[in-house]
């Protein structure tokens, strides 16, 4: 595994050996801290999206690991615009032991990969979001103990990049992924295939249900992310007015197992796609899921920059 673009890249093996690492770092540093096993490594951090999670995670992982975090914003760089994504990836590959990208083409973190001598991590693009689905299916194995059966139930804009990453987190972990979400918005049928066809081997389930409240009923998780992500501005008035049945509310929320958790990747707009109720109430398990970024990105800088093996 050189790098990190997408979850329906990697082995069952490698994704549950991330999980493993992940729940290992996080236990070691609740108990005192982390090991400089970083020390001396240098990730370099190309930004066009503006971020709270995936910068300060990415910073403070490698800080607790004993390495450092190199913040490159939109206007250094201007990926693609002022120089060549190739030309960056080559030049950043002499002077950092990994790149992480925060884009918002997919194709230019494929082109960094292609490029670049050292590891490359998506750290989110139009098409995926696998970092945070991998601490978001960390979240749940916390949570429940086990990933296999789990029904998550993803209410909102199905064809957005976390929809898709948490599709292909559930195949490769024996997940039931449901995707409710209105006509016109849910994922495409090609990644529905290729989460299918990763689901084949492990047991899991990939479903539409078009009906929000059919959609959770029994489910152990709901997830939800906003109606309108950044790049679809123009699109947010008609948004308005297809979304609010799948809004998270408590109604809903009583619809699912009496255990279950409410999920939401943040920023969240609260009042729209999740109510003040449910993201403060006895289900949410928002904060957990933002807190686990942290340590999902230390088993992916750990594996990649510091070859800490995955088992």
């Amino acid at each position: 595994m050189k790098h990190f673009l997408c979850i329906a890249d990697l082995t069952v093996d490698e994704f549950e050996g991330l999980l493993n690492l992940a729940e290992r770092l996080k236990k070691e540093y609740l108990s005192g801290g982390n090991k400089p096993i970083l020390a001396g490594k240098t990730l370099g951090m190309i930004f066009q999206k503006p971020s709270l999670r995936t910068r300060v995670s990415f910073d403070m992982a490698m800080l607790h690991l004993g390495g450092q975090a190199l913040y490159l914003s939109p206007n250094e760089i201007q990926l693609g615009k002022r120089e060549a994504v190739s030309d960056v990836a080559r030049v950043l590959s002499r002077y950092v032991h990994g790149i992480m990208a925060r884009v918002f083409a997919y194709d230019d973190v494929l082109e960094l990969a292609r490029w670049s001598s050292v590891p490359v991590i998506n750290g989110l693009s139009d098409y995926n979001h696998p970092c945070q689905a991998l601490s978001d299916v960390f979240t749940v194995r916390e949570r429940f103990g086990t990933l296999r059966g789990i029904r998550l139930v993803f209410v909102g804009d199905g064809s957005n990049n976390v929809a898709t990453s948490l599709m292909f987190a559930g195949a490769q972990t024996g997940m039931d992924i449901v995707i409710s979400a209105p006509a016109g918005y849910m994922p495409k049928p090609e990644t529905v295939a290729k989460a299918r066809q990763l689901a084949a081997g492990t047991g899991a389930s990939i479903s539409l249900i078009e009906n929000p409240k059919e959609a959770v009923r029994g489910a152990q998780v709901i997830y939800t992310d906003v109606w309108t992500s950044m790049g679809q501005e123009a699109e947010a008035e008609e948004r308005q007015k297809i979304f609010p049945p799948y809004q998270v509310n408590s109604a809903l929320v009583a619809l699912a197992d009496p255990k279950a958790i409410v999920m939401h990747c943040l920023p969240a707009h609260r009042g729209q796609e999740i109510t003040d109720e449910v993201m403060d109430g006895p289900h949410s398990a928002v904060f957990d899921q933002a807190e686990n970024r942290l340590h999902a990105q230390k088993a992916l800088v750990a594996h990649l920059l510091g070859g800490v093996p995955l088992s």
